[in-house]
C-alpha cells in the first residue's frame, strides 16, 4: 500500500503550493489568502522508484470552537490520525508563532512520525532563521521552498525512510497462490456491500438503501471456485461538494488507498441511475492507479428492454475510455451474472501480470507498422523498430525506433489496440512508452584531417611555388 502524507500547518504557510509541487499538478488553488483551502485534496506524488499518496488539509487552528474554522480543524485531525507521516509546515519569513506551537504540541500527542518543513527558506541564512524553530521538539527542521522546489525531494526521501522497506509485492504473492485482494468501489448506494454478500453467501456486511451505509473499507476473505479472495468493501465516493461529515471525508482516503492495495477492481454502476461524472472520475483514477478493472452494472433485473438499450448507450458515451474492460449486467440482489463477473476479474488480473516475450512484441510491431505506417512529420517519417515488454500491472510496453516524439496520440492508441487483441489483454490498462534512439555522431565534428579543400575553379588564380636555385 502506498504510504500516506499529510500536509499540516496554519493558514498559509504554502502546504497548498507544496500539495501541487509533490502531486506535479494544480489541483489545489494557491492564492496569498490565508485559509484558502478548506477541503482536504488528495493526490498521487512519486520520488524515484518510491510513490506515495499526499494530503492537503486547510489551515490548523486547534483553539477554533466553532464554525468553518473547527470544522477544518477536526478534519486535519482525522487526517493526522490517518497519516502514515505528518509534514508540518511553517513559514521561515514570518518566524515562530503562537499557533504554530499549538500545533506542534497536538502532532506531539498523536504519536504520528513527524517532520517539519521550514517553507520559504530560499534565499536566507538558514542556521539563523531556524534556530527558534528547535524550541517545537520535532527534531531538526528541514529547509524547503515549495514554489521552487528546493529541498522538497531531500524532505519527502527522509519522510519514507521514516516508514523503512516497502512491503512486499501483492502482486507475486497473488500469483504465487495467494489471495487475489479485490477492491469492490463505487458511487454509494449502487449495492456494493449487498454485491459482497452475494459472492461470500452470507451476511457478512451491512447492506441498507441509506447512501454512506459503509463509512470504512472493510476485508472479507473467502473462496470461490478453488481461489483464494480477498475483497475490500469501500465506502462510497461522492463529489467533493457533496462530503460534508469528517468521517465520510477521509473514508475518500482508505478507498484509494484499497484500490492501491488491490491486484484488481470491480467498479459498480447502478442501472436505475444514470452515469454520473463522478463515475467517471473513480474510474480514471482507477486507470490511472493501472489496476485491472472489470466493470459491474448492477440493479439490472426488472428493466425494460427500453431503459436497458439506454442504459448501454450512456454507458458507451460516457465511459468510452473504459473500452479495454470486460461489462457485465448483474444483479447483486438475485446472484445473477456474478460468476461470470469473478471469471472476468480473474482473466483481467491474468493479463495485467502477462509476460510478453520480445520477439513476438516486436513481430506484432512489424506486423502493425505494415499494415499502417505512421504518418510523417514534416519529410520525416517515425520509424519503429523494436518493442520489448518494460513492466506488469499494468503492462508496458516500451517501443524503440527513430523520430518516435513526432508520433500522434491516434497511432498511439492503434499501437494499443493491436498490442492487446494479440495478446488479449482485456481488463487492464495497457502503457506504451517511445524510446528514441540517439545519433551517437550527431554532435560530432568531422576530423580536420578528412576536411577536403574544394578544388578552385578553372581559369582562377592559383599562387604558383617558387622555384628554388
Amino acid at each position: 500500500m502506498k504510504p500516506t502524507l499529510v500536509l499540516v500547518g496554519r493558514p498559509n504557510v504554502g502546504k497548498s503550493t507544496l500539495f501541487n509541487r509533490l502531486t506535479r499538478t494544480r489541483d489545489a488553488l494557491v492564492a496569498d489568502i490565508p485559509g484558502l483551502t478548506r477541503d482536504r485534496h488528495y493526490g498521487h506524488g512519486k520520488v524515484g522508484e518510491r510513490p506515495f499518496l499526499v494530503v492537503d488539509t486547510g489551515g490548523f487552528e486547534p483553539q477554533a470552537k466553532d464554525g468553518i474554522l473547527h470544522e477544518m480543524a477536526r478534519q486535519t485531525e482525522q487526517a493526522i490520525a490517518e497519516a502514515d507521516v505528518v509534514v508540518f509546515v511553517v513559514d521561515a519569513r514570518h518566524g515562530l508563532s503562537a499557533q504554530d506551537k499549538e500545533i506542534s504540541a497536538k502532532l506531539r500527542r498523536s504519536g504520528r512520525p513527524t517532520l517539519l518543513a521550514l517553507n520559504k527558506a530560499e534565499g536566507l541564512n538558514f542556521a539563523v532563521v531556524s534556530a527558534e524553530f528547535h524550541e517545537l521538539g520535532l527534531g531538526e527542521p528541514h529547509p524547503i521552498s515549495a514554489t521552487h522546489g528546493e529541498g522538497v525531494r531531500a524532505l519527502v526521501e527522509d519522510a519514507l525512510d521514516l516508514l523503512g522497506e516497502p512491503a512486499p509485492d501483492d502482486d507475486e504473492d497473488a500469483t504465487a497462490g495467494g489471495a487475489l485482494k479485490v477492491a469492490i468501489v463505487g458511487r454509494p448506494n449502487v449495492g456494493k456491500s449487498t454485491m459482497i454478500n452475494a459472492l461470500v453467501g452470507e451476511e457478512r456486511v451491512i447492506a441498507f438503501d441509506l447512501p454512506g451505509t459503509t463509512r470504512d473499507a472493510i476485508h472479507i476473505d473467502f473462496e470461490r471456485g478453488g481461489r483464494q479472495y480477498r475483497l475490500t468493501d469501500t465506502a462510497g465516493l461522492r463529489r467533493r461538494g457533496k462530503v460534508f461529515e469528517t468521517i465520510e471525508k477521509f473514508s475518500v482516503i482508505k478507498t484509494l488507498q484499497s484500490i492501491e492495495e488491490a491486484n484488481a477492481v470491480v467498479l459498480v454502476l447502478d442501472a436505475r441511475q444514470e452515469i454520473s461524472d463522478q463515475d467517471a472520475h473513480i474510474a480514471g483514477f482507477i486507470v490511472e492507479s493501472g489496476r485491472a478493472l472489470t466493470v459491474a452494472i448492477n440493479k439490472w433485473d426488472g428493466l425494460d428492454p427500453y431503459v436497458r438499450e439506454r442504459v448501454k448507450a450512456d454507458i458507451e458515451r460516457k465511459l468510452k475510455f473504459l473500452d479495454f474492460a470486460k461489462f457485465h449486467y448483474v444483479s447483486a440482489l438475485t446472484g445473477t451474472g456474478l460468476d461470470a463477473l469473478m471469471r472476468s476479474v480473474d482473466a483481467a488480473f491474468k493479463a495485467a501480470i502477462a509476460n510478453l516475450p520480445t520477439p513476438q512484441l516486436t513481430r506484432t510491431l512489424i506486423d502493425a507498422t505494415t499494415r499502417q505506417t505512421p504518418p510523417r512529420h514534416g519529410v520525416t517519417r517515425p520509424k519503429l523498430r523494436y518493442a520489448h515488454q518494460g513492466g506488469r500491472n499494468p503492462p508496458l510496453i516500451v517501443i524503440h525506433g527513430n523520430s518516435l516524439e513526432h508520433v500522434p496520440e491516434s497511432y498511439r492508441r492503434y499501437l494499443e489496440g493491436v498490442f492487446r487483441e494479440t495478446f488479449r489483454l482485456q481488463g487492464t490498462p495497457l502503457r506504451i512508452q517511445f524510446n528514441v534512439s540517439a545519433n551517437p555522431y550527431a554532435d560530432r565534428k568531422k576530423p580536420e584531417r578528412l576536411r577536403r579543400e574544394k578544388p578552385a575553379k578553372r581559369g582562377s588564380a592559383v599562387a604558383k611555388p617558387k622555384k628554388i636555385n
